[in-house]
């Protein structure tokens, strides 16, 4: 291990180094990582890469799934519940299906056990590679919701039938019933879990003594309890993650202070950037190992490509079938129900979503979990190829569909100039009505000390005008004390507002909620 050392500090390096460069070329950094992990594998010299499979499942998707989990918006998620939980179980499903199908037919010597296997594995798309892609183009709030949505669920939904293909083939038997049973623990008893430990986290965060650094401490230890304790309950450890994620995100401004918030999301920021830039450059580098195993069952290069090719274009069709089927079913659906979409969307935007279908770190990690041998000692059938057909998934859809995403939706003009400009004034007017309420409040609590005090005029002035609170003013402890606790008040009615209003963007709001973090932390430091 210490003589490796210095190559992995060399290999964070040129992470940080690779991800620069797709920053400057305004390239999705999990493909240009993927390809630099390739290259570097072909070096000589280069230590041969065999990751665990637990290595990943424990050390990376935990943290990623909660990172996830905090950032999205539980409103939007709760909005388009239909269309996220269709894509993140039902279309996971028909997805591993239609592999499965594929792959009993064209591919010799797999049957339909092992079929379902590898569509457990390759269905999910990854959401890590779609964020990175978005970041560069704008896209309608619809899309990304949905997306991130979908996202966390559907590594969930797909590893929950990657386990139950795995038990068939082990064992040569299925029962339905069993498996009804199973399927429900794993569910209900995952997402009962991560609600509790969650729940337990933030009663420590909010009645011990805590500062930002323990608070930080605590969310970076959470995800990795919460894991374990589902896996060990033979939960799903995943939604376990995502459920206590969003359940605390949700809560953020009652037990966490600003100081925590403000440091928390920078901490996490660079874990994030360091666990996805390790992840997809050794996607990467594990590619001779997994070529290795192929030569041994005797496979054709050739032949394997082919099937990962195969494999991608299965993949691709169905989830673009999928998301216009999906719309379909939602315009006819809205005469019997009442549902999030009421317009019709077109033709671009279920092409979008289902052109977003990048596998990445789920599907590699799921691919290694597969033992090396069944329980009758007998080696695990086609092992090999399901790794390397899971390999070239990867690589295909984070190249061909990562590159041309940003093309495809540059071309459909799918944020039109009026779109933008209602986001700026919803901005706008949300900003004028919390000024205009933080005024009022300082106004009828604080009248007396707003004529004593210069500053405190001075800051309603700001809200009236809309203007920088001046540097070079000393503020006084009791003008500090009354700035902050309008500021307070600031976050509770806007999340008040952003609860009674439904059709506020979530983004909006958490750039406001972090405007006023980061302006409780200036005056704290005045």
């Amino acid at each position: 291990m210490l003589d490796s050392f210095p190559f992995y500090l060399i290999l964070i390096f040129s992470i940080v180094f690779i991800m620069m460069i797709a920053e400057k070329i305004k390239v999705a950094y999990p493909i240009l990582l993927i390809i630099a992990g390739l290259l570097i594998s072909f070096i000589p010299g280069i230590p041969t890469i065999k990751i665990n499979p637990e290595f990943i499942f424990l050390i990376f998707l935990p943290p990623l799934l909660y990172e996830a989990a905090w950032a999205i918006s539980w409103k939007e998620l709760w909005h388009w519940r239909r269309i996220i939980l269709s894509f993140a179980f039902v279309v996971v499903f028909l997805t591993a299906m239609s592999v499965a199908l594929v792959a009993d037919y064209f591919i010799p010597g797999f049957g339909l056990a092992l079929g379902f296997l590898l569509g457990g594995i390759v269905s999910p798309p990854d959401a890590v590679s779609a964020g990175a892609i978005l970041k560069f183009v704008k896209v309608p709030r619809t899309i990304s919701s949905i997306l991130e949505g979908e996202s966390l669920l559907n590594d969930a939904s797909s590893l929950i039938i990657f386990r139950f293909s795995l038990v068939a083939v082990s064992t040569t038997q299925f029962i339905f019933s069993k498996a009804v049973v199973s399927f429900s623990w794993m569910v209900l008893g995952g997402i009962a879990i991560g609600l509790l430990i969650g729940l337990l986290f933030m009663k420590l965060h909010k009645y011990l003594p805590t500062d930002a650094n323990m608070d930080i401490v605590f969310t970076l230890v959470m995800p990795y309890i919460i894991y374990l304790t589902a896996e060990e309950a033979h939960c799903s450890g995943v939604l376990a993650v995502v459920s206590a994620g969003l359940y605390l995100s949700y809560n953020r401004y009652s037990f966490l202070t600003s100081t925590s918030r403000v440091r928390g999301y920078n901490v996490w920021q660079s874990l994030i950037f360091v666990l996805n830039g390790l992840v997809f450059t050794l996607i990467g580098l594990s590619l001779p190992a997994v070529t290795d195993g192929l030569e041994k069952e005797g496979v054709p290069l050739t032949s394997a490509i082919g099937y990962g090719v195969l494999i991608t274009v299965v993949l691709i069709v169905v989830r673009i079938l999928a998301a216009y089927g999906a719309v379909i079913t939602t315009l006819i659906m809205r005469n019997f129900i009442t549902v999030a979409q009421t317009t019709n969307p077109g033709m671009k935007t279920p092409f979008i979503i289902g052109w977003t279908g990048m596998r990445g770190v789920v599907s590699l990690a799921a691919a290694l979990s597969i033992p090396e041998y069944l329980n009758n000692g007998n080696p695990f059938p086609q092992r090999n190829l399901i790794l390397f057909i899971t390999f070239v998934v990867i690589l295909l859809t984070l190249i061909l569909q990562g590159l041309t995403l940003p093309y495809f939706i540059r071309r459909m003009r799918l944020m039109t100039p009026e779109q933008e400009a209602a986001e700026q004034q919803q901005y706008k007017l949300l900003k004028y009505e919390m000024a205009e309420f933080a005024l009022e409040q300082l106004k009828n609590q604080y009248g007396k000390a707003l004529e004593e005090q210069p500053l405190l005029q001075k800051i309603a002035d700001k809200w009236e005008a809309s203007k920088m609170l001046t540097e070079d003013t000393e503020m006084t402890a009791e003008g500090k004390i009354i700035y902050l606790n309008i500021l307070k008040q600031q976050q509770k009615w806007l999340i008040k507002k952003n609860r009674k209003n439904g059709n506020l963007d979530e983004g909006i709001v958490r750039k406001l909620q972090h405007n006023l973090d980061m302006e409780e932390e200036k005056v704290r430091h005045l």
